[in-house]
Formats: C-alpha cells, structure tokens, sequence
C-alpha cells in the first residue's frame, strides 16, 4: 500500500512570466560603448584610473586642522600686504610724488 504524499510543493508566490524570464538588456548607445571598454586594455586601464582618482580624498579632507591653519596664515599675509600696499599709495599720493 502506498502513501500518497502529504502535500504538494509549489512555489509561494506565482510570479509573472516576464519575472521569471526577463529579456536580455538592450543593446543601447552607452552599453555598446562600455563593452568597447570592456575590451580595449587601455582604454579599461583608464577608466579604472578614472575611478581610482574619484575616490581619492585631497589633502583638505584628510588634515582640517593643517589646512585651516595654512590657509588662515595664507590669507592673513595676502591680507597684510595688500593694506601695507595701498596705504604705501595712499601716502605716496598724498605727498604728490604719485
């Protein structure tokens, strides 16, 4: 005597033919160039140059303190000799030897 089986399996969920089985991607403008990629050496070379390069952090990001400092002391000077400079013109000309 045999036992029939106890339950029948089937899947959860019924999905849709075009789930199960999706048609293969397009063959767009912007798939064909990045297969052309894909397949030259240098130009796969400098894409992943490119993306290296992307994610590197600059110097800025990496010292805050550093920078902050530099760039303050930087600006102070730029800023002192501008003043001294237009005050030095302004006392030329005042003396009218400008």
């Amino acid at each position: 005597m045999s036992n029939p089986p106890s339950h029948e399996h089937r899947a959860r969920v019924d999905l849709p033919e075009w789930m199960r089985n999706p048609e293969p991607p397009r063959r767009t403008p912007g798939r064909l160039l990045s297969e052309l990629v894909d397949r030259t050496p240098v130009l796969r070379e400098l894409r992943r140059a490119v993306w290296r390069w992307r994610e590197h952090t600059r110097f800025s990001e990496r010292h805050p303190v550093l920078s902050a400092v530099v760039s303050f002391v930087f600006v102070a000077a730029v800023a002192t000799v501008l003043v001294a400079g237009a005050a030095y013109l302004f006392g030329r000309m005042r003396e009218g030897t400008l």
